[in-house]
């Protein structure tokens, strides 16, 4: 074989590897999101809490052993959300592994109407794995008209797992807090317009 045709054997060889390199770091880029977002919500990494059905919070109301545990709410909006939201209440006292219930009051104070979605945390961060919502109004967009008010509740409980953790130990207080940022708008209201002319 000829020192020509090794070299383009080999320079064949080092791009095709080089190729195969760059589509599997391609793919480990899609794949980065959905990991790490599935690493969050099974440890509660970075504040992020769980999602409990009922059945779960019934089994974790038997295991409640009494302690009780402050919870703060916290609510804002991003710059182009002209709304006021707000928690209805700013703390409440609740059993840890007993279901209560926090009411978020949203109103639109512009014209037009604005969706809305709302990203949330938890802190202190380790206090997320615990911290487990059966209902949320963060699961859907919310589209208010203009001047409209809603209130949203969140139906959660703390688990009483967390009576084991030794880093949760010393914790006195969670705060769930909530933050609106302007959504897409719903294809429905693109559709109006077009049928409109507007």
């Amino acid at each position: 074989m000829s020192q020509t045709a090794s070299i383009d054997r080999d320079n064949t060889r080092v791009g095709l590897m080089a190729f195969g390199g760059a589509v599997a770091m391609l793919g480990m880029g899609y794949a980065a999101v959905p990991l790490y977002e599935l690493f969050c919500q099974v440890t509660g990494f970075g504040g992020t809490t769980q999602v409990a059905t009922l059945s779960d919070a019934d089994r974790a109301a038997k295991k409640a052993a009494g302690r009780m545990m402050s919870i703060r709410f916290d609510g804002s909006t991003a710059r182009d959300v002209p709304w006021e939201f707000r928690p209805a209440q700013a703390t409440d006292e609740v059993q840890v592994g007993v279901r209560d219930i926090a009411t978020y009051v949203a109103k639109n104070n512009s014209g037009v109407p604005i969706t809305g979605t709302a990203t949330f945390n938890v802190e202190p961060s380790q206090a997320g794995k615990y911290f487990h919502k059966i209902q949320c109004f963060c699961f859907t967009e919310q589209t208010l008209q203009p001047g409209e008010e809603v209130h949203m509740p969140v139906l959660y409980y703390v688990d009483p797992e967390m009576m084991d953790d030794e880093f949760m130990a010393d914790v006195e207080q969670i705060t769930l807090s909530y933050t609106f940022h302007r959504a897409k708008e719903p294809v429905s209201s693109a559709l109006d317009r077009t049928n409109t002319g507007s």
